[in-house]
C-alpha cells in the first residue's frame, strides 16, 4: 500500500543509468568498420569503394543527420535547445547510397543501427534487482512509464535484449518524439498518454537536470539516484528531489513508496 500522505498513480523511469548500466563508445573505429561492413552486405556491395574510408563515412553520416533533420518543433517553430533528433532516417540514408531497394530500407536501416550501437557497446546489464523494482511496483497497482532520452533504433532493441519492453505499460524515447528532457514538454505527453495530472507521478531518475529539474518543471515529484554514470556535476542528494539515494537503492525507493 502507498502512503495516504503521497498517492501516486504512475512511476516514471529514465533508462540509462537508472535501471540499465552501460557503457558505449561511438567514436571508436571498430563500431564503424562494423557499420562499415554490415552497409556492404545490406547493399551486395553495390557500394563498397565508397564504404572503405571509415573518415568518409563518418562524414556521411554527419552529413545524412543534418539532411534527415532538417524539420520544426511540434509546435511549429524552429527546432528548440530541446529538439532530439532521429537518427533511423540517416541510417536510411546510408543503406540507399549502398544499394539497398527502397522496400527494404527500414528494415536494413534498424538492422545497420543495431549493428553499429552493439559494435559501440563495452558493457550493458541492468542493475541487480531492476527488472523486479518494476513487476513489484506493477503489482502494487502503478503504472509505470519509461521517460527516456535516447535514440529509438538503440533502446528498444536494448529493452526487448534486457527483457524490458513488456515490463513498461507506456514507453515515450525522445527521439520518437522530437523533444528531450529537461524539456517539460515529454513529461507532459506522458501524461496525457497516461490520463494523469503531474500530482499523481514521481520520476526516477540518474540525471539530475534531465530527470529531476525537468520533472520538477512540468509539476511532477522526483526521486534522484546518484549512479557510476550520473553527470560527473551533479550532486550526491539532490535539493530538487522528495528523495534521494546513493545508487541503484531499489530497495530505498520501495520503502520511501510504502510498498512492502
Amino acid at each position: 500500500m502507498l502512503p495516504d500522505s503521497r498517492q501516486y498513480d504512475a512511476v516514471f523511469f529514465d533508462l540509462y543509468g537508472t535501471l540499465v548500466d552501460i557503457r558505449t563508445d561511438e567514436e571508436s573505429d571498430t563500431a564503424w568498420e562494423a557499420l562499415r561492413a554490415q552497409l556492404h552486405v545490406a547493399g551486395e556491395g553495390h557500394d563498397d569503394a565508397r564504404n572503405a574510408d571509415l573518415a568518409a563515412l563518418r562524414a556521411r553520416f554527419a552529413q545524412a543527420m543534418r539532411d534527415t533533420n532538417l524539420r520544426e518543433d511540434a509546435a511549429g517553430s524552429p527546432a528548440s535547445e530541446y529538439f532530439e533528433p532521429d537518427m533511423l532516417p540517416a541510417y536510411r540514408v546510408l543503406c540507399a547510397q549502398a544499394g539497398v531497394d527502397a522496400d527494404a530500407l527500414d528494415t536494413a536501416a534498424r538492422k545497420a543501427a543495431w549493428t553499429f550501437r552493439h559494435a559501440s557497446t563495452r558493457m550493458i546489464h541492468l542493475y541487480p534487482g531492476a527488472d523486479d523494482l518494476l513487476r513489484v511496483l506493477k503489482s502494487a497497482g502503478l503504472r509505470v512509464v519509461l521517460v527516456s532520452n535516447a535514440q529509438s533504433c538503440y533502446t528498444r532493441p536494448e529493452l526487448d535484449m534486457l527483457g524490458l519492453t513488456a515490463l513498461f505499460d507506456r514507453i515515450v524515447i525522445s527521439s520518437e518524439e522530437s523533444v528531450r528532457k529537461p524539456s517539460p514538454e515529454l513529461f507532459r505527453r506522458a501524461l496525457e498518454r497516461e490520463g494523469l495530472s503531474a500530482d499523481r507521478a514521481v520520476m526516477i531518475g540518474n540525471d539530475e537536470r534531465c530527470d529531476i529539474l525537468g520533472a520538477r518543471s512540468a509539476g511532477i515529484d522526483g526521486i534522484y539516484l546518484r549512479t557510476a554514470i550520473s553527470p560527473q556535476s551533479d550532486p550526491q542528494a539532490s535539493t530538487y528531489a522528495v528523495q534521494s539515494f546513493a545508487g541503484a537503492d531499489y530497495a530505498g525507493i520501495l520503502r520511501f513508496l510504502g510498498i512492502e
